[in-house]
């Protein structure tokens, strides 16, 4: 098997479109026709709500299968629902990687010891059900973690992705208003707090090199903060970096573009319900109504796509090809 790194790397090249879409349903937001058709005689209300959010993830991932290389499901937005959310969302992420789409969980988990062990095979590899029968429960490509508690918080992620050759995205720098007061603050050394992670990540990523130049420990790093980013750039040469905060959170394409190399690699760019609910957008409720809403995705991942290679010639990044 190919690293994780090397597959979403890949996935990026043969779409020669580096976002991702992020899965994050809201059933308020889903068509009224979605729910109706999830609805029967003797369904029950959590039931409905599982048959909603497949029957629309399904429905965004076959529209946008073909142009965007992978999806982000946001684990919050299904475990609200308790057992039948999260099926929703494995069914999800199986159904994804069926159709050849990286599937990158954002769950942000962290804890350490056997707990921490528990998450990262829970996600990333395979769980015991019975004596020495082993199978795959979550089944992603990358889970976002916390290195809050350090690495005795981050090994047994490290540990699961090189048996299952899987990776994760350490949250560095996020894109949220509020995320100087931890991240910004400075130590002894007067460095502050997402530069030492960045060099953390730097060393965990050191044990998960693909086969290229970068590593399977990639960083979420936020497109609100371009200054920041260019810094961390720098700092991480070998990582790729998650970036959220674009569309929605203000961050715009020429925002994200410090994210990237020299050869306009080694970034992937989120965008949630921009594309997912893109048909109550004014951009686009003109010509998709509630009934095209996986059209309207389309479109709105192909606009993402173009907005962000528009801004990769301008910058001198454009990859070769593209």
């Amino acid at each position: 098997m190919t690293r994780a790194a090397d597959r979403l790397l890949d996935a990026i090249e043969e779409k020669k479109n580096p976002s991702v879409v992020g899965l994050d349903p809201r059933i308020g937001l889903i068509p009224e026709h979605i729910k109706e058709e999830a609805a029967g005689e003797g369904v029950m209300p959590f039931e409905i709500v599982h048959n909603s959010l497949v029957k629309f993830n399904y429905a965004i991932i076959d529209a946008v299968k073909d142009i965007i290389p992978a999806v982000k499901p946001q684990m919050a937005f299904y475990e609200q629902y308790g057992s039948w959310g999260v099926k929703a969302m494995e069914s999800a992420i199986t159904y994804a990687r069926n159709r050849g789409l990286v599937v990158i969980e954002d769950a942000k988990r962290n804890d350490i010891g056997s707990t921490a062990k528990a998450y990262a095979d829970g996600h990333l590899g395979m769980v015991e059900i019975s004596d020495k029968t082993f199978v795959t429960s979550m089944g992603a490509d990358f889970i976002t973690v916390n290195p809050y508690l350090g690495t005795d918080g981050i090994r047994p992620f490290l540990d699961s992705c090189k048996e299952y050759d899987r990776g994760i995205f350490v949250l560095t720098k996020t894109s949220n208003p509020s995320s100087g007061e931890i991240q910004d603050v400075l130590t002894g050394d007067g460095v502050p707090v997402y530069e030492l992670v960045a060099g953390l990540v730097n060393e965990w990523g050191k044990e998960l090199m693909g086969t290229g130049e970068y590593s399977s420990v990639g960083a979420v790093v936020g497109a609100t903060y371009p200054r920041e980013a260019e810094r961390l750039r720098e700092l991480m040469p070998n990582t790729i970096f998650l970036v959220p905060g674009y569309g929605a959170q203000g961050g715009t394409a020429e925002d994200v573009m410090p994210c990237f190399d020299q050869q306009g690699s080694g970034a992937v760019v989120n965008s949630s319900r921009g594309i997912t609910f893109a048909y109550q957008k004014e951009a686009y409720r003109e010509d998709y109504g509630p009934e095209e809403f996986a059209e309207a995705a389309r479109a709105a991942a192909s606009d993402m796509r173009a907005d962000l290679l528009e801004a990769l010639e301008k910058s001198g990044k454009l990859p070769k090809g593209w």
